[in-house]
């Protein structure tokens, strides 16, 4: 399989899931995306198309604390964390998961478990 048609099979994944899993304002959607060096999340209100907290390896607030630690667990458990905590402060409790067509093992799987230990609930 090539990079391309691996690139496309995904989009047709997220497309495809895109239409079950909504995120509301009452249950926003947590989206996961990673790469090889970085992990991502976003909490997004697709009612309003806009992001409500957001969280990453590349963070300002979060890059002195992982120092390199972004393409493993330690750095997804840090993001994790960080995400439950900003979601928190904005009142944030219940999300639905978006694992953006990414397996649930790993560094997602990581996150997730991180986020739920500090609050989030899904």
């Amino acid at each position: 399989m090539t990079t391309e048609s691996r690139a496309e099979a995904r989009l047709k994944r997220k497309k495809r899931v895109r239409t079950k899993v909504k995120g509301t304002l009452q249950r926003p959607r947590l989206s996961v995306f990673r790469t090889a060096k970085h992990i991502y999340a976003q909490i997004i209100d697709d009612t309003m198309a806009q992001t409500l907290v957001d969280a990453s390896s590349v963070s300002k607030e979060l890059r002195p604390v992982i120092k390199g630690k972004g393409g493993n667990k330690a750095g997804a458990a840090l993001v994790g964390e960080f995400i439950a905590k900003r979601a928190a402060g904005k009142g944030i409790k219940q999300v639905v998961f978006d694992r953006n067509g990414f397996l649930y093992h790993g560094r997602v799987k990581t996150l997730a478990e991180a986020a739920r230990q500090h609050g989030l609930e899904f």
